[in-house]
């Protein structure tokens, strides 16, 4: 079965000679032969890639994590209920139904991981990254948490306090990160340019205005 695909995704990086990387070829090959094969429709798999693309990924929790950074009435609503005051931005779903919103504080980081098998909160963090789902990251972030954060580049004063939080199917997490110092200017879409996914889980923290530029 043929299918006229090409205005659907015209892929800039090869007409400029660029190569792919091994997970962008593997995805590329896998779109050509469910194409191929017709268990799709392009125009299924175009809304699809524009939907994780422009209405479901990091985006929407860096919305979340600015709007409780500069309203503190929604930050309390926001740890004392997170699905409802996720809503209020037009965000939810299917693995956004029972949301729990955990703060980092000058004393103490939250870590969430999934142990039993890979649940992630789809609406506000999109695709879950691929180390999030392999079994060291899961065994380890439990057993080991500091250390695990430290291979991530995030190396926390042993003072502070880490608390691991357990994803399931009923209830998944996302991390309030501190906001970064020096930003009492900034407008909440700037903050929000801020926020990163690995903050919103744990393994990261937010850039600052220097590391953003």
């Amino acid at each position: 079965m043929a299918h006229d695909h090409d205005h659907h995704h015209d892929h800039p990086d090869h007409a400029h000679g660029s190569s792919l990387t091994p997970i962008e070829a593997r995805v590329r090959a896998l779109e050509s032969l469910l194409l191929e094969k017709g268990y799709v429709q392009a125009d299924a798999l175009d809304a699809l890639v524009e939907m994780y693309e422009t209405r479901i990924g990091p985006h929407n929790g860096a919305r979340v994590v600015a709007r409780a950074w500069t309203d503190p009435a929604y930050r309390e609503r926001l740890l004392a209920d997170g699905t409802p005051a996720i809503a209020e931005l037009g965000i939810g779903g299917r693995g956004g139904e029972h949301m729990v919103v955990v703060e980092n504080t000058a004393d103490s980081h939250n870590l969430v991981v999934c142990t039993l098998c890979s649940c992630y909160p789809w609406p506000v963090l999109g695709l879950p990254p691929v180390w999030y789902k392999a079994p060291p990251y899961r065994a380890r972030a439990v057993l080991d948490p500091r250390g695990v954060l430290a291979e991530f580049g995030l190396t926390l004063p042993e003072a502070t306090r880490i608390t691991v939080w357990d994803s399931t199917a009923e209830t998944r997490f996302m991390v309030l990160p501190l906001r970064p110092a020096g930003t009492e200017s900034l407008s909440e879409a700037e903050l929000a340019a801020l926020v990163t996914r690995d903050s919103m889980i744990g393994t990261g923290q937010p850039l600052t205005p220097e590391t953003a530029q």
